[in-house]
């Protein structure tokens, strides 16, 4: 799994995907909202549309909390058993930030560790 081109620019770009679906979705749920408040005021009942949609996005934030998690896990495995980075002493660099830049660290050592270096030969993981 490590290997697999697929399950690399997955955990690269999810996170980021997510969050631009993300705010899209935030600003959706809250134009409808805003356009249905008048509605919102009058029922007689819970409004529905609302937790429907409340409900909706919190389960979207678990989602893309566990996609995170699961990028910054995939990532540390990989570099710990990169045989590059053993050579140069960089592990401890790109662990430590994986861990204070999170979604950005993944996308650097991404583009950086496995696409920059596709070319020079297979990395044996």
């Amino acid at each position: 799994m490590l290997n697999s081109r697929f399950w690399q620019g997955f955990f690269a770009l999810a996170p980021f995907i997510g969050l631009f679906l993300m705010v899209i979705a935030y600003f959706v749920f809250f134009l409808a909202t805003f356009s249905n408040i008048e509605q919102l005021e009058n029922a007689d009942g819970p409004p529905m549309e609302f937790f429907g949609g409340l409900a909706f996005f919190i389960v979207m934030i678990f989602l893309m909390v566990f996609i995170s998690l699961g990028s910054l896990v995939f990532y540390i495995v990989h570099a710990v058993k990169n045989p590059n980075l053993k050579e140069h002493n960089l592990l401890l660099v790109w662990i430590l930030l994986f861990v204070f830049a999170s979604g950005i660290g993944q996308l650097i050592y991404w583009f950086v560790e496995i696409i920059g270096k596709r070319n020079e030969g297979p990395v044996v993981v």
